[in-house]
């Protein structure tokens, strides 16, 4: 069956414009949260005769779910987004507002343009261009969902409200510059708490110094790290194990004579399919042992996050479906690759249970960076590629 799909591209690039106008972080004491990026996706919604349901997941951090009914008997596609964005840092590091969604040279610049604001226009109106067609099998449900560059609290909410039953398949818009990503590494956070003696800089035998254990133990980290890289390999798509201590704490500035009494150390941890997640983590804690022991400094790990590295089957039938579209619109062969870090795919796949696949337009490498953006071009591409993905899998 050939379905005939009419693509309003001029709206769709202006709508991601006027989403990455809105500056979407999540600052409570700046007045910045989601809310408004999830106004506008509501009133845009709701200009095609939607019927969005806005459920606040933590006050001014809504999800907005939508699902839009074909008419027929079918299973249920999801087309995942975010609303939230990272801080665009300091703005003079800009060649261009970061909050301007200028069209330059065909790019479209701004904090958000690829991470995911052109991701979330595209699975709209892909969505809208379905419907307008005529009657389809089965249902796509559309969730823009709050605080996914943080603990994921949107997507945790989604899962644990009953919300992934019913669903087949999920597609995940981030920007993976055109690749497939049926795979994405997993994360683990830890943050390492010393607690030794608070002494004089001058007299450190009076005190046990937890920035000490604390270099200790990042030295048998980073072993850990160089171990497992060698025994495991690199994984095809996501290469290898990392294990990087990103924050360091202890003592001020304008007391360097004085030993603290405490100091904080945080890790990130980025896994591959490969990695036994518990049994990495019994290996953290034989090396915070060992340095403990070593120093005399007591050493607490708190888990603060653990996501599993996800892997849905390249035969999967979301999968497959997204390989079709991929290939109908461009008329490339697909290229499959890996996310380097988590999505919200990964909490679809762990705790919902969902086949999850990551594909959307923009650069794999250029989110979170100074001056952001996405080719006008992409996003086109990537509307009609979820359109024809999301035929394919409902009539399938």
């Amino acid at each position: 069956m050939t379905t005939t799909l009419t693509f309003d591209h001029d709206r769709v690039v202006e709508f991601t414009q006027e989403l990455v106008r809105i500056e979407s972080v999540n600052d409570p004491e700046a007045g910045l949260s989601e809310e408004p990026a999830a106004a506008a996706v509501v009133a845009e919604m709701r200009s095609f005769g939607w019927e969005p349901v806005v459920e606040e997941v933590a006050p001014g951090r809504p999800n907005v779910i939508c699902i839009v009914n074909g008419g027929l008997p079918g299973p249920t596609l999801m087309f995942e987004g975010h609303s939230d964005v990272v801080t665009a840092g300091d703005k003079s590091q800009w060649t261009r507002d970061p909050f301007g969604a200028e069209i330059v040279d065909g790019k479209l610049y701004g904090r958000g343009s690829a991470d995911m604001k052109s991701g979330v226009a595209a699975v709209i109106y892909a969505t809208r261009a379905v419907q307008v067609a005529g009657p389809f099998p089965g249902k796509i449900l559309i969730g823009i969902l709050c605080d996914e560059e943080e603990m994921m609290i949107g997507v945790k909410h989604f899962v644990a409200a009953g919300h992934c039953q019913g669903i087949d398949g999920a597609i995940s818009a981030e920007p993976e510059a055109g690749e497939i990503c049926a795979v994405a590494k997993g994360a683990i956070r830890l943050r390492i708490d010393a607690h030794g003696v608070m002494a004089h800089g001058a007299m450190p035998d009076k005190g046990a110094n937890p920035i000490t254990v604390l270099t200790h133990a990042t030295v048998g980290l980073t072993d850990l790290q160089q171990r497992l890289q060698k025994e495991l390999g690199p994984h095809e798509h996501l290469g290898k194990i990392s294990i990087t201590p990103t924050y360091l704490e202890g003592g001020t500035i304008e007391q360097l004579n004085v030993i603290p009494a405490d100091a904080i150390l945080g890790i990130d941890i980025r896994t591959t399919p490969a990695v036994d997640h518990p049994t990495l983590l019994a290996d953290v804690n034989r090396i915070l042992d060992e340095s403990s022991a070593a120093t005399g400094v007591t050493l607490e790990l708190t888990i603060i996050d653990d996501r599993p590295s996800a892997d849905t089957p390249l035969d999967s039938r979301v999968v497959k479906a997204l390989v079709a579209g991929h290939e109908a619109v461009t008329g490339q062969p697909a290229v499959f690759g890996g996310v380097p870090g988590t999505t919200d795919g990964t909490i679809l796949w762990r705790d919902g249970g969902l086949d999850s696949v990551v594909y959307g337009p923009g650069g794999k490498w250029i989110a979170h960076q100074v001056d952001e953006f996405v080719e006008v071009a992409e996003i086109i591409q990537a509307t009609e590629v979820f359109a024809q993905a999301a035929l394919a899998f409902l009539h399938s």
